[in-house]
Formats: C-alpha cells, sequence, structure tokens
C-alpha cells in the first residue's frame, strides 16, 4: 500500500513540474499585444537589455535618459533591445539626430545570440534611407514579387519606394511599422516607404542601434494590430 501512495504521489510531483515547465516555456514565447504597450516607460531602462561586444565599456556610457527621451552617443556599435519578443503588432517609434545625422536602424524580429549584429530583418535609420529594409544573416523578404532573400550575403538591402521622407536634424521623425504574420509594412512620417512580404522570420526582439553619432528616441510603445 506504501509503495503505490509513494508511487501515486510521485507521478503527480511529475505532473506538476511538467505542468510548471510548459507554463515556463508559454512566457517566454513571443507577446502578442492585446492593448497598447510602452515598450520605453520614459524614465528609465526597466525591460531593456543595453548590448555593446566590449564589456569592459559602461553601456549606461551610452546609452542614457534625460527628460523623457533615450540618448544614444551612437558609439560604439551596439544595440538597446526588448527583454520580451513580440509577434504581431504596430510599432511606433520617433527619433530625431541632435546633430550630423549618421546611422541607425529598427531591428524587428531580431533572434540569436547578442552580437553585432543579430539575425534581423532592420528598419534602416540611416540618414536619407529611413524605409529601406536591411536583411542581415540570412532573413529575407519578398518586395514587389522578388524574393530578397541571399544567404550568401551578409546584408541585402533593399531601397525604399518613395523619396526620402525624414525631417531635418534636430525634428523629430516618426516610424510606424506594422508586423502581421509574414508581412513588414513601414512607413516615414506618413508616408509607405516599403512592403515585404514572406518574411522568414515572424517574431523576435525589437532593438534601436547605436551606429554613427548621437541620436534620439523617444514614445516607443506596440499596439494590436487593427
Amino acid at each position: 500500500m506504501r509503495q503505490v501512495v509513494s508511487r501515486l504521489f510521485a507521478v503527480s510531483i511529475l505532473v506538476v513540474l511538467l505542468s510548471v515547465l510548459a507554463g515556463c516555456q508559454g512566457m517566454a514565447g513571443p507577446v502578442t499585444p492585446r492593448e497598447k504597450i510602452m515598450l520605453w516607460n520614459g524614465t528609465d531602462f526597466t525591460g531593456w537589455k543595453l548590448f555593446i561586444p566590449d564589456e569592459t565599456i559602461d553601456v549606461h556610457d551610452i546609452w542614457s535618459v534625460k527628460d523623457g527621451v533615450v540618448h544614444c552617443k551612437g558609439k560604439p556599435n551596439g544595440y538597446m533591445r526588448t527583454r520580451r519578443k513580440y509577434s504581431n503588432y504596430q510599432l511606433h517609434v520617433e527619433w530625431r539626430w541632435p546633430g550630423e545625422p549618421t546611422n541607425s536602424g529598427v531591428l524587428l524580429h531580431s533572434s540569436g545570440e547578442d552580437k553585432v549584429w543579430p539575425r534581423t530583418i532592420e528598419a534602416q535609420l540611416k540618414a536619407g534611407n529611413a524605409g529601406d529594409f536591411v536583411l542581415i544573416n540570412g532573413t529575407g523578404v519578398t518586395v514587389d514579387g522578388q524574393d530578397m532573400q541571399n544567404i550568401e550575403k551578409q546584408y541585402v538591402v533593399i531601397a525604399k519606394k518613395a523619396k526620402s521622407s525624414e525631417k531635418a536634424p534636430g525634428q523629430w521623425n516618426t516610424y510606424d511599422i506594422v508586423c502581421k504574420r509574414d508581412t513588414i509594412a513601414v512607413t516615414v512620417n506618413g508616408v509607405l516607404q516599403n512592403l515585404g512580404t514572406k518574411a522568414t522570420d515572424t517574431s523576435g526582439w525589437i532593438c534601436l542601434q547605436s551606429e554613427g553619432s548621437p541620436i534620439e528616441f523617444r514614445n516607443i510603445y506596440i499596439k494590436p494590430l487593427d
């Protein structure tokens, strides 16, 4: 009788442990927003990881917060990324160049190890080219019926559709990006600049690059698809 009870107890413990593990795996999966989520709280970097390859450099010397704005020095290369992964969302990001505009980007569906650069689909922020796609480390999309994936190249650039819709340095720009299943649409200051379908990657971290010169970000959020 005692052996039967012991076995039943052991089975019960195993069932509980498996349930907990399943729940943890579910929590670790990508988040699909059901309501507006402020990815950045306007105060500190809660919910974000700041990354640069050189561990001897204090990341808080590169990224800081003042008056509700993220200030990024732009050097060395790296990124701030969400700690959770996301899928099927509308992303809103505002950015401006306080001085000479150079290079940055919004990395979508990022995954793998933290490095410069991870596997990702970039919505370009390089001055004059905001709205380009950059396929990094084997990702792919189809644009205007053409499959743009090239696993032999680390970077594949897909030019935006319209002339630059960016504002002058010092003024705030808006990036509105819709990620719906395997489709990505990017709009810069109200102008649709690119549309990709059949994306190879459909979920992952959202990252903001440090790459070039000082850049500022604010009002970063996602909301459910319409």
